[in-house]
């Protein structure tokens, strides 16, 4: 067999090799994110603010409007980490005002822990961002809460 032959063998190896790996980059359909689960109060107004942020991000929501201090006691979220609505997906806890993204990243790395939880009702985090809170932005935390309870930053926003 010539060298050119192959050499020619060698690049057409490389670029199909080159061609699947950009199928990606070119479009190929994602995989559908798993429902949301939210259990919330009826009346408040910033979790259907939240949830309608998720929505614009591709997320399917069920919302259940029974209050949420019972089913997080259920899905073993210590108190302290609490806001006002707490949700599942993908088995993992998803508790207060966390940005879409942190919840993609923790579908996408699967980190052993009970989920992630932004404590209390920060201004400036998502829902909590209205016309009526101005300008203001409090500094917060996105928390990883391990399945000891205790926890460790996983995003800051500042």
């Amino acid at each position: 067999m010539s060298q050119d032959r192959l050499s020619r063998r060698r690049w057409l190896r490389t670029a199909a090799a080159l061609a699947a790996a950009a199928v990606p980059a070119l479009g190929r359909a994602a995989t559908p994110l798993p429902v949301l689960q939210v259990w919330k109060s009826p009346s408040c107004g910033c979790c259907n603010d939240w949830i309608a942020i998720l929505q614009r991000e591709g997320f399917r929501v069920q919302a259940h409007d029974i209050g949420n201090t019972a089913m997080r006691a259920r899905l073993g979220l210590p108190l302290k980490y609490g806001s006002c609505h707490t949700a599942l997906i993908g088995g993992y806890v998803v508790e207060g005002h966390v940005p879409p993204r942190d919840i993609r990243r923790l579908l996408a790395d699967k980190p052993d822990a009970i989920g992630i939880a932004v404590p209390g009702m920060p201004v400036g985090s998502p829902g909590m961002d209205g016309p009526e809170y101005g300008d203001r932005r409090d500094p917060y935390d996105v928390l990883l809460v391990l399945r000891d309870g205790t926890s460790r930053v996983w995003a800051r926003y500042r």
